[in-house]
């Protein structure tokens, strides 16, 4: 199987010019920090970092096959009712390793995929209006068990499966994906005997798509879940190397942070060049901001520090942000995704020769096309100054995308070492959820519902 590979060439000075871009000094002074980071990552792989070592759970990803063999052809359809990191990854794996059109025609006895990562009325509203729940198994995952928006859509599809078919068989309409012992979901688990999954000690949310957060709904619609994990075991292998330029991973984490720190470029474009890539960077942009975005330092300082993560995807992107992106400020800096072999060979039909401006497409391909238009976006950003990798993989598949998903991870964490912050909490995050709580009136929290009605906020101007 074919590695990844991280060109770094047009990041340096020497491509984007000395005010811009990094010297070979200023990325061999990060050789002692990275290799710091690096054992001190590793170091809690057994103990408060096991994501680290998701790709080596074969028993629970045998559970996992034996579970969709089982329900195999039964199910038309299968909802995903998660949000954050227990949605991202799954809908990354599907539109990276199953067709585009999935599902319009999905493979004989392989369900449609639908991962409802929002409460919007509209959307939970049409699905319910289009989709029978009686024909759909709903994967219901929250590592707390609490999880606001989760928890309604399970009381809204199990009461409508339940609707349709009865209480004691809707019971096989639902696979839960949660905490093991902890939190209301599991209590739940317990009372109504639904099929679980574990997500392991150790493993938060965006760093949970190869655990049954993302194998499970991933192995329902037929990807190569064994594949996936073999994929990112093989990056783990690799990343162990403590050489910073022999380590894509610490790599990238050095590059991002000196672009930011030292030439004060703090927001990060993930530019897919391969449609099958751009949801890797939706999920990416999860695991970058909630990761780094911190308040404060671990030393308690106040620091607000963290990139801003940007998805564009070619070549659609080119006709709607790369004007901004070459001719705007010197803010920004770019990793491109790139794949070097599509699936289909599609040949542009010769017509009009007489005519220069379509004839030269004539009898070329799109994949000729294609790359030439992400090389274009390369020169163009390069030759404007502004710092752009490439992430590149010979074809997208399941082993190629396991070791892309490993090495983003372990590259924030390396990050989260260089930045100085926590990478793995999100306080931001919990101070919306409990004013959310306050508002719905839980039981729990109402001094702080009363704190926000004191408030009482600055008086309403509206147009």
């Amino acid at each position: 199987m074919s590695a990844i590979r991280f060109d770094y060439t047009n990041v340096l000075a020497d491509a984007v010019g000395e005010e811009r871009g990094l010297t070979d000094a200023m990325l061999a002074a990060m050789a002692g920090r990275s290799r710091t980071a690096l054992h001190d990552v590793l170091a809690r792989r057994t103990e408060d970092l096991r994501w680290l070592d998701l790709p080596y759970q074969t028993d629970v990803l045998d559970r996992i096959l034996a579970y969709a063999d089982s329900v195999r052809g039964r199910f038309q359809n299968v909802a995903v009712l998660g949000i954050g990191g227990s949605a991202l990854g799954n809908t990354a794996l599907q539109t990276a390793l199953n067709s585009p059109y999935h599902n319009i025609s999905p493979p004989a006895d392989t369900p449609r995929l639908f991962v409802l990562d929002n409460i919007d009325p509209d959307l939970v509203g049409e699905f319910l209006d289009h989709v029978d729940p009686s024909t759909t198994l709903f994967n219901v995952i929250s590592k707390s068990g609490g999880t606001a928006e989760t928890m309604s859509q399970f009381l809204l599809f199990r009461q409508a499966v339940i609707d349709r078919i009865g209480e004691e068989a809707a019971r096989e309409h639902i696979v839960v994906t949660t905490d093991e012992k902890n939190g209301v979901l599991r209590e739940i688990v317990g009372r109504e005997g639904y099929v679980s999954f574990i997500v392991p000690d150790g493993v938060g949310g965006r760093f949970s798509v190869l655990s049954p957060v993302g194998l499970v709904s991933s192995a329902l619609v037929g990807i190569d879940v064994q594949g996936l994990v073999k994929g990112a075991a093989a990056m783990d292998e690799r990343c162990r190397n403590p050489e910073l330029f022999e380590n894509p991973a610490l790599l990238h984490a050095a590059v991002q942070t000196l672009l930011h720190t030292e030439r004060d470029c703090p927001m990060a474009v993930c530019f897919s060049y391969s449609h099958r890539l751009r949801d890797l960077a939706d999920w990416y942009a999860q695991l970058l901001a909630e990761s780094i975005g911190k308040k404060h330092s671990r030393s308690g300082e106040i620091v607000h520090r963290g990139p801003t993560p940007i998805r564009a995807v070619g070549v659609t992107d080119q006709h709607s942000q790369v004007q901004l992106y070459t001719e705007g400020p010197f803010d920004k800096w770019f990793t491109l995704l790139a794949v070097d072999e599509p699936d289909h060979v599609v040949t542009i039909p010769s017509a009009y020769e007489d005519l220069e401006g379509v004839a030269y497409l004539g009898g070329r391909t799109l994949k000729e096309l294609f790359q030439a238009e992400r090389d274009g976006t390369r020169i163009a950003l390069t030759e404007a100054g502004r710092p752009n990798a490439t992430l590149s993989m010979n074809k997208v598949n399941a082993h190629t995308i396991g070791q892309a998903m490993f090495l983003f991870e372990l590259s924030v964490a390396i990050m989260g070492e260089h930045y100085d912050v926590d990478a793995f909490d999100q306080p931001g995050v919990e101070a919306g959820k409990i004013a959310a709580y306050a508002l719905m009136g839980r039981t729990g929290f109402e001094a702080r519902r009363a704190e926000i009605e004191a408030s009482g906020g600055s008086a309403p101007r509206v147009v």
